[in-house]
C-alpha cells in the first residue's frame, strides 16, 4: 500500500483536472495484458487495439519500473489541456529535472537500460517518446476521445460539485474503493509499499478511463501530490452490453431500471449516465421518467446540466434490495 500523509494547507489546495497523455500511457498498458483477462468494459476495446501496431518509442512504457520518473508522463498543469499541449511539455522538459529525477529512482547506481537515452540525449529521447505517444494517440485513442471527454467532463462538474458542497474530506473518501482516506492520510492499496508525507503543496485529482482500477502517484514535483483515480464512463470502450445482474432489485423494477438507480448513488446527468453504463440516451431517458414518476428520482439543475439523484425512497430501494447486486470495477 502505498500512504500519503497530507497536511491541511494541502488537502485545502485539492483540485481535479483530466489528462489526455495519462489516458494514452494507461491505454499502452492495457493493451499489453491479454483481452481474456480483462473485464468488461476493457476487453473489447483492447483486442481492437491490439490490431494497431505499435510505435516503437511508445514501447518505452512496457518496460519501465513500477516507480517511473514522472518526466515520462507529466501531470496536466491546467485542468483541461489538449494532448498536443501535453506532449509539447514532454518535449521541453527542461535536463536539469530529468537528471534529478533520474537520480531519484536509479536503484543501486545502476540506470535502467530504457532510460539511459533520456540521460545521454534528453532532447532527441524526449521527441522520439512524444512522436510515438502522438502516432498512438491519433490510430488508437483519438476515435473515442470526444466520447471520453464528455464522460471526463462530467466526472470532473461531479467531483467539483461535491468538493464545492462538502470539501476535500468527503471527495476523497468516495473517490474509489481502493483509495482510503482516513484524515490526514490518504491510502492507495497497491502492491507497491511506501509512505509519503507531504506538507504545503497541493492535491491533484485525475480521473482516467483507461485506468482499469488502477492508480498513479506522483511524487517527483514538490509543489503538487498527484494521483489517479478509475473515472466513470469506461463503458465506452466496450462495443457489447454490460452483464447484466439478476439481483432482486432488478427483478422488481426490471434490468434497465435498477441499473440507472443503482447508478444514481452518486448524483449524474443523463449524457452521464449513458456514458458510465453503455446504454442509449433515449433509453436512459426513459428509465429515468419511469424512475422519477414513480417518485424515486429528482432532478436538479446545476447551471446548464440537469442532475439526476436519488430520493429517499430511491437510496432505501438500493439499500435494501441492491446489496447483492454485483459491483463492477467500470462503474466505482
Amino acid at each position: 500500500m502505498i500512504r500519503i500523509e497530507l497536511d491541511e494547507p494541502t488537502l485545502s489546495r485539492t483540485r481535479i483536472a483530466i489528462s489526455p497523455l495519462l489516458e494514452a500511457v494507461c491505454s499502452l498498458w492495457l493493451v499489453a495484458r491479454d483481452p481474456a483477462g480483462l473485464p468488461w468494459p476493457f476487453a473489447d476495446w483492447v483486442r481492437k487495439a491490439r490490431e494497431i501496431p505499435l510505435p516503437a518509442p511508445a514501447q518505452l512504457y512496457l518496460h519501465l519500473p513500477k516507480r517511473m520518473p514522472d518526466f515520462v508522463a507529466p501531470m496536466p498543469l491546467t485542468p483541461a489541456p489538449t494532448i498536443e499541449e501535453q506532449l509539447e511539455l514532454l518535449r521541453r522538459t527542461p535536463a536539469e529535472v530529468i537528471d534529478a529525477q533520474l537520480a531519484t529512482h536509479q536503484r543501486d547506481g545502476r540506470l535502467p537500460e530504457h532510460l539511459h537515452q533520456f540521460r545521454d540525449d534528453p532532447e532527441t529521447a524526449l521527441d522520439r517518446l512524444a512522436d510515438g505517444l502522438a502516432t498512438w494517440w491519433d490510430a488508437a485513442v483519438a476515435p473515442r476521445w470526444p466520447a471520453m471527454r464528455a464522460a471526463l467532463d462530467e466526472e470532473v462538474l461531479l467531483r467539483a460539485r461535491a468538493l464545492a458542497a462538502d470539501g476535500p474530506d468527503a471527495l476523497l473518501s468516495r473517490l474509489h474503493e481502493r483509495i482510503i482516506w482516513e484524515r490526514p492520510v490518504l491510502t492507495l492499496i497497491k502492491r507497491l509499499d511506501a509512505g509519503f508525507t507531504v506538507t504545503g503543496s497541493r492535491v491533484l485529482l485525475v480521473p482516467l478511463i483507461f485506468s482499469r482500477g488502477g492508480m498513479l502517484c506522483s511524487t517527483d514535483d514538490p509543489g503538487t501530490q498527484m494521483v489517479t483515480y478509475q473515472s466513470r464512463g469506461a463503458a465506452l470502450l466496450a462495443d457489447t452490453p454490460a452483464p447484466a445482474p439478476d439481483d432482486r432489485l432488478a427483478l422488481l423494477i426490471g434490468r434497465g431500471r435498477a441499473t440507472v438507480l443503482r447508478a444514481l448513488v452518486v448524483p449524474s446527468t443523463t449524457t452521464g449516465l449513458a456514458a458510465t453504463l453503455g446504454l442509449a440516451m433515449s433509453t436512459v431517458s426513459e428509465h429515468l421518467a419511469h424512475l422519477q414518476a414513480a417518485g424515486v428520482v429528482h432532478r436538479r439543475r446545476a447551471g446548464r446540466r440537469v442532475l439526476y439523484g436519488l430520493e429517499p425512497a430511491g437510496l432505501a430501494l438500493v439499500n435494501l434490495l441492491g446489496e447483492d447486486s454485483a459491483r463492477t470495477e467500470f462503474v466505482s
